[in-house]
């Protein structure tokens, strides 16, 4: 598909999607999207940035346009306020006139803001797993006309503990339905949800989903415990995008923003014991260009959908190789070239080279002096894709994408 105007959808979407500038469907929409609009279960499984909440938005959409009964058609669960408010900011750009605002149902939020929105007739409700069950608990609205289930995120949900949540929110939804599952991984907790929730669906796999995307350049640089900061700021000055820093700890996080601040970077920070207002405004200043560096915990590795990333820096090592895709995958996305990043001390070498042989890639080993490259690689052609498949369950229906990735 090169086009989204070859889709077999409506002419007002069409007109939504040129106006919101989305022009040619990524892999993962082109393959899950007509799936979708022909009412099947959708489980699929791809990496970071590939467009995956379009790839359900636009079903959604569709459908409401055709069903106009008044009630909660959909529901998409998601495992952090900051992706639920970018799903409902993503849904809100594309619905124009002819359809109600989603709904936002998350803690940390006016909780009668988020009800006045259902009761004014949202026909889509866009949530994390918590509130919801605490909404349902206290019998404020039903989805006894529900027709669409997304799961987005849905390893992020399980490692999060949503779990029982999950299951309970299941329990009182229609069992005739159309469930859609995305996400980043699909291990064997995810595996036993679908097989519990989804009717036959049909499986997409696209790539590796261990391993950055081909168009991320993924580098590493050996420094001093004590050029660190030294050698993040120079990255970020030779750097014109907008950069985003991981760090392992909030006190880490502070830190770094506090020095980049001082020396006269435009940082704004998040982690867990900011209130949702000063995420929310430091993530609205990152989009909107007025803070060019967002320095983060891996909180916000899949929390954060800003287009145009250039660069993400890995100021700290992460504490497991499925961090390191998540916060890489902040770049680079819908097929835009992308760096990463990775700074280590001389006492990580054999930390970076396990995270390495984990996800199957070689970094490009950089000096610290932010220059030329001071070791090369060999040339060696490894399946990650499909070592990486087979850790996964097979379902009915599964279409697998595994291609042999060269790694230099």
């Amino acid at each position: 598909m090169n086009s989204f105007t070859e889709l077999q959808i409506s002419a007002y979407t069409k007109e939504r999607l040129l106006a919101a500038r989305f022009l040619i469907p990524t892999p993962v929409q082109a393959a899950a999207i007509p799936q979708a609009l022909a009412g099947k279960d959708v489980l699929a499984t791809a990496q970071t940035g590939t467009g995956k909440t379009l790839a359900f938005l636009i079903p959604i959409i569709e459908h409401l346009l055709q069903h106009k009964s008044p009630g909660i058609a959909g529901l998409v669960l998601v495992p952090t306020r900051e992706l639920a408010m970018q799903v409902v900011e993503q849904y809100n750009a594309l619905r124009g006139k002819l359809l109600s605002p989603a709904a936002l149902v998350v803690g940390g939020l006016s909780e009668g803001q988020q009800l006045t929105a259902i009761r004014k007739g949202a026909r889509l409700v866009v949530a994390t797993p918590g509130r919801l069950e605490d909404f349902l608990n206290r019998r404020l609205f039903t989805f006894s006309g529900l027709h669409i289930l997304v799961l987005d995120e849905a390893d992020r949900m399980l490692d999060m503990g949503f779990l029982p949540a999950i299951r309970r929110i299941a329990k009182v939804l229609p069992q005739k339905r159309q469930t859609m599952c995305f996400s980043a991984t699909l291990e064997t907790s995810v595996a036993h949800l679908v097989n519990d929730y989804m009717k036959n669906p049909v499986r997409l796999a696209f790539g590796s989903i261990l391993k950055p995307a081909e168009n991320i350049r993924v580098q590493a640089f050996e420094v001093a415990t004590d050029r660190k900061q030294e050698v993040l700021q120079r990255l970020l000055a030779r750097e014109t995008g907008l950069c985003l820093v991981f760090t392992r700890t909030k006190r880490g996080t502070e830190r770094v923003t506090r020095n980049l601040t001082r020396d006269g970077f435009a940082a704004a920070m998040i982690h867990g014991d900011r209130s949702q207002a000063q995420r929310t405004a430091a993530l609205t200043g990152f989009q909107q260009g007025r803070y060019r560096v967002l320095v983060a915990t891996d909180l916000a590795s899949r929390g954060i959908h800003v287009k145009d990333i250039a660069h993400v820096i890995n100021y700290d090592l992460p504490e497991v190789a499925e961090n390191f895709i998540h916060r890489v995958g902040r770049t680079g996305r819908a097929g835009e070239r992308g760096v990463a990043s990775t700074l280590f001390v001389r006492e990580q070498r054999s930390e970076l080279i396990q995270l390495e042989r984990t996800l199957g890639i070689k970094m490009e080993r950089m000096s610290a002096d932010v220059g030329k490259s001071v070791m090369h690689t060999r040339k060696e052609k490894v399946y990650t894709a499909a070592s990486s498949l087979s850790r996964m369950a097979r379902l009915p229906g599964e279409i697998l994408q595994a291609q042999m990735v060269e790694v230099v």
